[in-house]
């Protein structure tokens, strides 16, 4: 499995994640503030790297990525935030706070050895 499918199954599915955590937060919860910017972030990651897809050219691709992973990185921040409020216990918390840094490092990856791979043109 390359990279970018990769990344592209991995961030579907912690979208997925994250929707359904923002259904919880806003309906057993009654949050709706933190709840939002999360949903805006963790959805976020998976939008950039299917629209990074289709990039113009390698320092398009590159942009699309490293937004993925400004995205990906302040979606960690919310879930310590709602995790360290108590909207989110431990073992939720632990376990999509795991899949947002397995995301994380993925992109990490991708966009240092494009860059990489970039200065070798």
């Amino acid at each position: 499995m390359s990279g970018d499918s990769l990344i592209e199954e991995r961030s579907y599915a912690f979208a997925l994640r994250v929707v359904s955590a923002y259904k919880y937060l806003t309906e057993d919860k009654g949050e709706r503030i933190l709840s939002k910017q999360l949903l805006r972030s963790g959805t976020s990651v998976g939008a950039m790297m299917h629209e990074a897809k289709f990039a113009q050219s390698r320092a398009d691709f590159v942009s699309k990525a490293s937004i993925a992973l400004k995205e990906a990185n302040e979606t960690q921040y919310w879930l310590r935030l709602l995790h360290d409020s108590g909207y989110i216990g431990d073992a939720a918390f632990s376990s999509i706070f795991d899949d947002a840094r397995q995301v994380t490092a993925i992109l990490v990856s991708i966009v240092k050895s494009t860059k990489a791979n970039s200065l070798k043109y």
